[in-house]
């Protein structure tokens, strides 16, 4: 049986002394990521070699430096460098940028030289031990940790694990069709695997106001210490927030999970919700959590074997998916019905949509512009189905116009 290699994610319990170890690790760490993108802003064009050059000199200049773990310190400067080259690798990604110790949250890696386990605690340089909450087992040595805190508060280590590759059932359904959306987060082709829009941070939102509100009343003038009570209502305002998100992930995975346990084939539409940020849609579009519910899919899919494809956008709303006519005209986005003049299909939009992409995932061609080509072959069927509780286009009606580019 082969193997993956997975995170194991664990709770960790540190006293004072063991927090206030770790944050001053982390400052010694965020000071040198700082240093990197200082080395890169002026031109430098900093290497590995160089910048490990630098940290020997520096360790050697400064004892604050040379008191901290250098294994920590070695991780940060890798780090650095895999996410300068994805800047130039992936699309959209910016250079790094400094770290601010208000806003970033602390984050160390230490590779196997650099921590151990012992009596079920966590043991890091330093004389940092840690008691570690085993909510399982680990299935094999770690090869490296990453110890982290949320914006809580809470502390939670990383574990980086091997284990054995657990059997994927049989797909009973041969491919399925993902349309994203914000009244409906994920319209499928099979109406029977969508995923609705929950809402949970609009259940929240009056509770969160309320702590917003006493958070607003015990702001202190700048310049001031927070008291302890407007760190208390930041504290809670924070939790809520974190209890809506995971319900999003539990949420997003359970679906994601059902929709590659059914499926051989999982076409998703590449849908960048970025942009929905700038609209009036924002904060609908965040309660949904696209993007989240994307990359479980993907992720899941990718590792449970299936053949993940992720087509372009673009005209999957114009084009009728049981003719494979594109449409030249858009549809506005309150007409949710789509209607093809040419074969009278009549179905959702968003469910056209999914057809679509599925119809384009099938033919393993992923250019937009061959859409139309791509299905083409449903024309020769002879009658013309619509979805149920969408009545078909009667004969000689003109057609409504269908949505244009997204």
């Amino acid at each position: 049986m082969s193997t993956e290699t997975v995170r194991y994610t664990f709770r960790l319990r540190p006293g004072r002394q063991a927090q206030a170890a770790l944050l001053a690790e982390w400052g010694s760490c965020r000071w040198l990521w700082n240093e990197a993108v200082h080395q890169q802003q002026a031109g430098r064009r900093p290497t590995v070699c160089r910048l490990s050059k630098l940290l020997t000199g520096a360790r050697a200049d400064n004892v604050w430096l040379r008191d901290g773990s250098q294994v920590a310190q070695q991780q940060t400067l890798r780090t650095y460098m895999t996410a300068l080259g994805a800047s130039f690798k992936v699309e959209g990604r910016g250079r790094p940028k400094p770290k601010k110790s208000k806003t970033a949250p602390p984050s160390l890696e230490y590779t196997t030289r650099g921590f151990r386990i012992k009596d079920g605690r966590l043991c890091l340089p330093g004389k940092i031990v840690v008691p570690v909450v085993w909510s399982r087992e680990l299935p094999s040595e770690p090869t490296s940790v990453r110890v982290y805190r949320d914006n809580l508060g809470h502390w939670y280590v990383s574990f980086v694990v091997r284990r054995e590759r657990t059997d994927v059932p049989e797909a009973d359904l041969p491919g399925i069709g993902v349309d994203w959306g914000v009244k409906t987060t994920a319209t499928t082709s099979d109406p029977a695997f969508d995923l609705p829009h929950l809402g949970h941070r609009k259940r929240c939102a009056a509770e969160r106001a309320k702590a917003q509100r006493k958070m607003a009343r015990r702001h202190r003038p700048k310049g001031q210490a927070p008291s302890k009570g407007y760190l208390s209502a930041k504290r809670q305002a924070a939790r809520i927030e974190k209890r809506a998100a995971r319900q999003n992930t539990h949420d997003a995975r359970a679906w994601a999970k059902r929709v590659v346990d059914h499926h051989a084939l999982i076409a998703v539409e590449d849908f960048k919700p970025k942009f929905l940020a700038k609209s009036r849609m924002a904060r609908k579009a965040a309660d949904a959590a696209i993007g989240a519910c994307k990359r479980n899919l993907i992720y899941l899919g990718v590792r449970a074997g299936r053949k993940v494809v992720l087509v372009p956008p673009a005209y999957t709303t114009m084009t009728c998916s049981e003719c494979g006519t594109r449409t030249k005209e858009r549809l506005g986005l309150g007409i949710r019905i789509f209607e093809c003049a040419a074969c009278g299909y009549t179905a959702d939009r968003d469910r056209n949509a999914a057809r679509t992409i599925l119809a384009t995932a099938e033919r393993d061609r992923a250019s937009a512009d061959d859409i139309r080509h791509q299905i083409a072959s449903f024309r020769d069927r002879g009658s013309v189905r619509s979805e149920l509780g969408i009545p078909a286009q009667q004969g000689g009606s003109s057609m409504a116009p269908a949505v244009g580019r997204r």
